[in-house]
């Protein structure tokens, strides 16, 4: 996923404005967050370069959409289409311990022991297990298991796992 380049490093991305839905200017939401109801309670959110007060959030579908105040037509909705929706890093959602979120792993380097393997380009959600996409002297993919992953050092932007057992690479 491309993300845009002027996303400060005191931000987080939780979504990205899809299609419009009617003529009022609202915009579908698709969410690049794992907290579902991440968007019920936000009164503004930043939206691309401007931060923008949120009228109304609706749930239809599965699907959630936004409406902005002051965005009140289609031809207005349109212009915000595919521009990322940012909040303060400061207004994450709490994890535990032993969670990550994606955007503070991705650029971790990787080691197995002292040997640098690479650098992890992505994180593919595979529905059994989280999957590093680790981009090196060679593409190779690393699951996210305990068992392989040994150490998460996130000031130092550091991963260090255990290849054992996993097909040579």
């Amino acid at each position: 996923m491309q993300y845009a380049d002027k996303i400060s490093p005191d931000e987080i991305i939780i979504g990205k404005l899809g299609k419009t839905r009617g003529l009022d200017g609202t915009l579908k939401i698709i969410s690049l967050t794992d907290f579902e109801n991440r968007f019920d309670d936000l009164k503004e959110i930043k939206v691309g370069e401007k931060i923008l007060s949120v009228e109304k959030i609706r749930h239809i579908g599965g699907e959630i959409f936004v409406k902005f105040a002051g965005v009140n037509d289609k031809e207005s909705a349109k212009l915000l289409t595919n521009k990322f929706l940012t909040v303060n890093r400061s207004d994450a959602a709490p994890l535990d311990d032993d969670e990550f979120y994606f955007f503070d792993i991705i650029g971790c380097e990787v080691f197995d022991g002292e040997k640098k393997i690479g650098t992890v380009k992505n994180i593919l959600r595979t529905g059994s297990n989280d999957v590093l996409e680790i981009s090196g002297a060679k593409e190779i993919l690393i699951p996210a298991l305990k068992s392989v992953i040994r150490e998460i050092n996130l000031p130092e932007k550091k991963i260090f796992v255990d290849m054992t057992g996993l097909e040579e690479f």
